[in-house]
């Protein structure tokens, strides 16, 4: 009997400490929780430092062209920026993404920055000509210097 009685409390402690499963999984999505947490917290606190605003810190486009090639009443796609000239020495700088998806404009023709994905159209100022885009492209400052127009 007395066998019987030491199976019992040793049962009885092992129960005791034994977590049950649900506070088992509880636990454990309390630290992914926890974890997930931290890590926005530790990459919010970078883009803070980096920016200064709370928002990842965006690269600022640069690029470089030759005045004669952004003819008078259109423009060129250079990468991350479009260059466009409305008027006779009147340099303009933009963001080549395109407002609406975010698809890169493929092109400067007709009087338009064109995107190919859904077909929006933007003026040379960068406002919207039609869309689906409804805000403008975003500018960026643009300079001439000498005979380049760079951007950036």
């Amino acid at each position: 009997m007395q066998s019987d009685e030491l199976n019992q409390e040793q049962s009885l402690r092992i129960n005791q400490m034994a977590f049950p499963r649900r506070t088992v999984i509880a636990g454990m999505g309390v630290a992914a929780a926890l974890a997930a947490g931290s890590a926005l917290f530790s990459r919010t606190r970078a883009s803070s430092a980096s920016g200064g605003s709370g928002s990842p810190a965006v690269k600022a486009a640069s690029a470089t062209v030759p005045t004669g090639n952004v003819p008078v009443g259109g423009g060129v796609v250079l990468g991350d920026v479009v260059v466009t000239q409305p008027s006779g020495g009147d340099f303009r700088g933009f963001s080549s993404t395109c407002t609406h998806a975010g698809c890169t404009v493929s092109d400067v023709s007709g009087g338009t920055i064109n995107c190919p994905c859904h077909g929006s159209k933007f003026n040379l100022d960068g406002s919207v000509h039609n869309g689906p885009a409804s805000v403008p492209l975003a500018p960026r400052s643009v300079s001439v210097q000498g005979d380049s127009v760079v951007v950036g």
